[in-house]
């Protein structure tokens, strides 16, 4: 499967504007008496305005790379509950479903714990 450029899904979006834009400035050239030049003009001034916004707003175009969850691999959180082998972790400001690496002993309520892996919405957990 091809992946479509940042670029490409930008000035895909940016069609709608730009049929409004054209639109618009049809109906004032013909209601109002706007000059096509200036009508031209204002609308090369709206596609700079685009093409000058899309270094900023570039990074919400690209793919990402990782999940949300994997940004918690690493992650220090604190035992809810007895975790033998599972139970519940806080990390951060959220409660999560938390299971112990294989092989480890049972944790106490109120221990450091660290996320090793993530599977599914269960967190792979292990002594900080």
């Amino acid at each position: 499967m091809s992946r479509i450029s940042p670029l490409a899904k930008y000035l895909v979006l940016q069609l709608p504007s730009w049929i409004f834009a054209i639109l618009l400035l049809g109906f004032l050239v013909r209601s109002y008496d706007l000059s096509l030049r200036t009508a031209a003009l204002l609308f090369a001034l709206w596609l700079a305005k685009d093409f000058a916004l899309f270094p900023i707003l570039r990074v919400g175009y690209e793919p990402s790379a990782t999940s949300a969850t994997d940004g918690l691999v690493g992650a220090l959180g604190t035992a809810r509950e007895r975790l033998d082998p599972e139970g519940y972790v806080r990390v951060g400001a959220e409660l999560w479903r938390a299971r112990l690496a294989n092989g480890l002993a049972p944790i106490e309520p109120g221990s450091p714990v660290r996320v090793v892996a993530v599977s599914d919405l269960t967190l792979r957990v292990e002594p900080a």
